[in-house]
């Protein structure tokens, strides 16, 4: 009788398969995974694929709409102040107005508004993350510089851009607004009116006090309509972030039931491939074996 070789091959054949099944199965217990590459399941490995690239985009306006928010909530922050420092110059402006002050009275309260407006200048020139936050979208780290031509004392050194960031298929907010728009905006000038406010209180009447504090409340007013953009802008992002977050649930859900495994029946399998394995093992040595006593005989 002559030795069959196709018999140890197909034999070789069932080892290779059986080591190969218990290769995936602790694949599957290691990973938490049913499908650990595209031979696994084509169909399931595809549709994964895509859900990735649908996870990785939800993760990038997430990270987009964290980020818009932090600087959001400090442009928010910034304008509070301001505004607030607006109402004490309207309070210094209303009391130099009243006519019973002394010029040495004015001069103190021309210093006080002085004093304003080099802080409303400071707030101007905030920064986050090291960019100037009313800049524009300058690279420059102050918006406003020292200019004694200046008829506020100031110039904006920052352009008029707006960062508009894209936080979802179909939506972006706007990131900032710049501070020539906020602060030395011609139909409302903040700097210009402290500035005049400074100059009536130590050098005009009450009537000139009274005009340049009615020009401040103007500006105020100004300031306090742009100050509800970042506050539409914080609720927009708010909102978003909530959506974001429920739709990373869902894709991670999806992606799950797609390729994942139950640890219980993963451990089922590779128990099942082990002994399936133990028992072909048996049986090639049984085969080749006979098929080796047939040949020598």
């Amino acid at each position: 009788m002559r030795f069959n070789p196709n018999i140890n091959a197909a034999v070789i054949n069932d080892i290779q398969q059986s080591e190969q099944n218990v290769q995936t199965a602790f694949q599957q217990v290691s990973s938490g995974q049913r499908v650990n590459s595209a031979s696994d399941d084509p169909a399931a490995a595809a549709a994964d694929t895509q859900l990735q690239a649908e996870a990785a985009t939800v993760d990038q306006y997430s990270t987009n709409a964290e980020s818009v928010l932090s600087q959001a909530q400090t442009a928010d922050g910034t304008l509070t102040s301001v505004v607030s420092l607006l109402n004490q110059a309207i309070t210094q402006g209303t009391e130099g107005a009243n006519g019973t002050n002394s010029a040495t009275d004015r001069d103190s309260l021309a210093e006080d508004v002085q004093g304003i407006l080099s802080s409303v200048v400071g707030l101007a020139n905030t920064t986050y993350q090291g960019v100037s936050l009313f800049g524009g979208t300058s690279n420059g780290t102050a918006a406003f510089v020292a200019d004694p031509t200046s008829s506020t004392g100031y110039t904006y050194t920052g352009n008029s851009g707006i960062n508009n960031i894209s936080v979802g298929e179909s939506l972006t907010v706007q990131a900032n607004i710049p501070g020539s728009t906020l602060f030395t905006n011609p139909s409302a000038n903040v700097l210009g009116a402290l500035s005049g406010l400074v100059t009536a209180l130590k050098t005009g009447t009450s009537a000139d006090i009274g005009t340049a504090t009615a020009a401040v409340t103007t500006a105020l007013n100004y300031v306090s309509q742009q100050h509800t953009v970042y506050g539409n802008t914080i609720n927009q992002l708010n909102s978003q972030e909530t959506y974001l977050s429920q739709e990373t649930v869902t894709l991670t859900s999806r992606e799950s039931s797609l390729v994942g495994i139950d640890p219980a029946t993963a451990a089922e399998n590779l128990s099942q491939a082990e002994t399936a394995n133990s028992s072909v093992l048996a049986a090639a040595a049984k085969v080749i074996q006979t098929s080796l006593l047939n040949y020598l005989q």
